[in-house]
């Protein structure tokens, strides 16, 4: 290609396909250049500091700079840099934080698999679901139910799981075999003057109802996040797993706590699962697990579910599944130093002193005169910006408001995510109390000067 300049912006437009983003207008745009890390800040190519609101999407829980890990990582380069698991191998890092992970479950679990995304990680129980139904000859239990505004990854699969239109349109997705049960978001889809506990009861009578018109022996199992991440930082309205788990229990139909962002710590428990009541049969994690350093997930399955892939594998002569980096060693070790260092430093401690603070600045949003609704948990937020309060009319066009809000904000020093006009707050886990109030001192000054843009 000739005429590309050598900075690095411009190389990047010539030559790097981006995720999640306009490629349109990221030819004239073009990316903001992250350079280096220091605790909850990053810095770009010319100097200038912004709070990571986000972690780097819900992931580096301990800030950047964590030594600790780029020590262990080196340790374990120079022992064993690369190494797989498949025909009966395997390596102390990967066996260790198995027996790690096993004992930190929130539900008794009795093995773990090792893959490298969130999106792997739900991959693999899309086909152990399968799987496990297949050797219990039950080959037309096989339907998955997710939920509309959900977001379980970008495989083919995972794709189709996710409840959310950008993510089908023109992908040709969903594939078959997935069901989108309704969206437990109270503020949205409530019935005017209907509790979160009755919005719970009518969720959960619909989800019985869906079940039973694609017929209850056709359905394997109903994926979920503790706290919808990518769909807005929902939060399930009071009462609401405690009232559609016994639907799924009813039916034999078993529960996938995808815990990939609520997992260590970020809800103010170590897992989601037990903030909000779950009892999975298959729990999915990743980003957190390793405070995004490297890439890890890891999918923890059941008993009843392993047994299964026990006697389906003896049949075939195999378990026919895995990734090349499943459990690489060097991603097992900083797994291993990142979970050290929640229960050294007492991480979750840290988390419930300081969210009380973090929900407080949020709430307070609810008052701005674009703010719709403040919500979340722990240290996980978003604000829904509207054109009325009233009638919670949005922006026209749905997502302009959260693009001017996102790019104040970065003009700001606060990077943030805009899902629609959903604006979402989920900072490392190691955050203090002056950089909570500098966060939304930012974040309402970025709000104050969208005002006279978006009202204009």
């Amino acid at each position: 290609m000739t005429g590309i300049g050598n900075s690095a912006a411009s190389r990047d437009k010539a030559y790097f396909l981006h995720p999640y983003t306009n490629l349109h207008a990221h030819e004239t745009q073009g990316p903001l250049i992250v350079e280096r890390g220091e605790g909850v800040r990053v810095f770009d190519d010319s100097g200038k500091e912004y709070i990571e609101g986000l972690a780097s999407l819900w992931c580096v829980s301990l800030g950047w700079g964590e030594n600790r890990l780029v020590e262990a990582a080196a340790r374990q380069m120079r022992k064993l840099p690369t190494y797989h698991v498949f025909g009966h191998k395997s390596h102390e890092p990967g066996i260790d934080l198995a027996e790690k992970l096993i004992g930190l479950a929130p539900v008794p679990m009795s093995k773990v698999f090792f893959a490298n995304s969130g999106s792997e990680a739900n991959d693999t129980v899309i086909k152990l679901l399968w799987y496990y139904n297949n050797a219990l000859g039950r080959p037309e239990k096989k339907k998955i139910i997710s939920r509309v505004k959900a977001y379980h990854g970008v495989t083919v699969a995972t794709a189709s799981l996710t409840g959310l239109p950008n993510n089908h349109r023109d992908f040709d997705l969903p594939i078959a075999r997935i069901l989108h049960a309704d969206c437990p978001h109270h503020y949205r889809f409530a019935h005017d003057g209907e509790s979160e506990e009755a919005f719970a009861t009518r969720l959960a009578e619909q989800l019985e109802a869906l079940i039973l018109a694609e017929g209850p022996d056709t359905i394997a199992a109903m994926f979920a996040e503790p706290v919808m991440g990518a769909g807005g930082v929902i939060v399930p309205p009071a009462t609401y797993f405690a009232k559609i788990q016994p639907v799924l229990r009813k039916y034999d139909i078993l529960l996938v706590a995808d815990e990939v962002i609520c997992g260590f710590g970020r809800t103010g428990n170590f897992w989601g699962s037990q903030t909000m009541g779950m009892q999975p049969d298959i729990l999915t994690c990743a980003k957190q697990l390793s405070s995004g350093y490297l890439p890890i997930s890891a999918v923890m399955v059941s008993e009843p579910v392993y047994r299964a892939c026990v006697e389906e594998s003896k049949k075939i002569g195999t378990f026919g599944h895995g990734y090349t980096y499943s459990a690489h060693p060097v991603a097992a070790a900083v797994a291993l130093e990142t979970l050290a260092i929640y229960e050294e430093r007492d991480i979750l401690g840290h988390v419930r002193s300081i969210a009380p603070r973090f929900q407080s600045r949020l709430k307070a949003l609810a008052d701005h005169p674009l703010v719709g609704e403040a919500r979340g948990t722990g240290l996980i937020g978003a604000i829904e910006l509207v054109a009325d309060k009233a009638t919670k009319a949005p922006f026209d066009p749905v997502g302009r408001a959260g693009a001017v809000v996102n790019g104040f904000a970065q003009d700001n020093g606060l990077i943030i995510r805009a899902m629609g006009d959903s604006v979402a707050l989920c900072p490392p886990l190691v955050i203090g109390e002056s950089d909570i109030d500098l966060l939304f001192d930012r974040l309402t000054r970025s709000l104050d000067q969208a005002v006279p843009v978006l009202r204009g």
